[in-house]
């Protein structure tokens, strides 16, 4: 049983220096060359998400807007989503991104912080990012990987791939917001506990419950690349978003406003100028 976290872990990195190691050692690679083998098995709920449709949706921006529209996706997740909870970003990889919430990280359930984690990110959507989601839990190993010329701390385990399975997943309802998780995760937790509705303040002082907006649908089985079928849960959110700007208009006019700030100097568009001339 983990001991009470005091403060929050900003990183794997802090994580791993904080705690005992439950791996320590050396291997060698069969060529002579030893590689350390250094980590810490914890329980650990993932959750997986990327940007939908993100080939389609930067076809038409600029490689630096393109970043803008990533990094605007990265800071929201990040900055807003974990807000007031115990998660920890393992990585940013092209669009995608997982955070990892465990009882060693101050969950006191992190598959429910996930879940609700998911469920802050599509509700409050609003510049239409549309993330696919993906959660699974189960034994993981933080650990440094690399070599001597760089490591890095990951997570690794089979929860890993499962959660990022579950957020290819097709919703029943195209258009809707999901989250999609392996069936026996859920066991016997309320929904009505999980996703409690929101209370609305009126002028006159009075609070009213807003109707729910999310739904568990019936479990079904769905087939995953190079893994056996699995059962899987959907929550859905019965409500469709439409925001008045997307991502990718912010992010053309971002790199203007930088551009007339001076904060923007295209190189490539300079360069080409200078062939012009000679």
């Amino acid at each position: 049983m983990p001991t009470k976290v005091k403060y929050r872990y900003t990183s794997l990195e802090d994580f791993l220096i904080s705690n005992p190691l439950t791996v320590d050692g050396q291997l060698d690679d069969g060529g002579g060359f030893e590689f350390p083998v250094k980590g810490r098995e914890i329980h650990a709920s993932i959750l997986f998400a990327d940007i939908s449709s993100f080939s389609k949706r930067t076809l038409e921006l600029s490689p630096t807007e393109t970043l803008i529209f990533v990094n605007n996706f990265f800071t929201w997740i990040t900055a807003e989503a974990l807000r007031g909870r115990p998660g920890i970003v393992d990585k940013y990889i092209g669009d995608e991104m997982m955070v990892i919430f465990s009882e060693e990280f101050g969950s006191e359930d992190s598959f429910v912080d996930a879940l609700q984690t998911a469920r802050w990110m599509a509700e409050n959507d609003a510049l239409s990012f549309c993330p696919h989601m993906g959660i699974a839990a189960g034994i993981v190993t933080v650990g440094y990987v690399g070599t001597p010329l760089k490591y890095s701390c990951s997570v690794f385990g089979v929860p890993i791939v499962v959660a990022k399975r579950c957020a290819s997943i097709k919703p029943q309802s195209p258009g809707h917001s999901s989250i999609f998780f392996p069936a026996d995760l859920w066991m016997d937790r309320s929904f009505e506990k999980i996703f409690p509705l929101k209370k609305l303040k009126k002028s006159d002082g009075r609070v009213v419950e807003q109707p729910q907006t999310w739904k568990l649908l019936p479990s079904r089985k769905v087939s995953m690349k190079n893994m056996p079928d699995i059962e899987i849960l959907e929550v859905t959110r019965e409500t469709i978003f439409i925001p008045q700007e997307s991502a990718e208009e912010r992010a053309k006019q971002a790199l203007r406003a930088l551009q007339e700030a001076g904060m923007y100097r295209p190189q490539v568009a300079k360069a080409k100028e200078n062939v012009e001339n000679l």
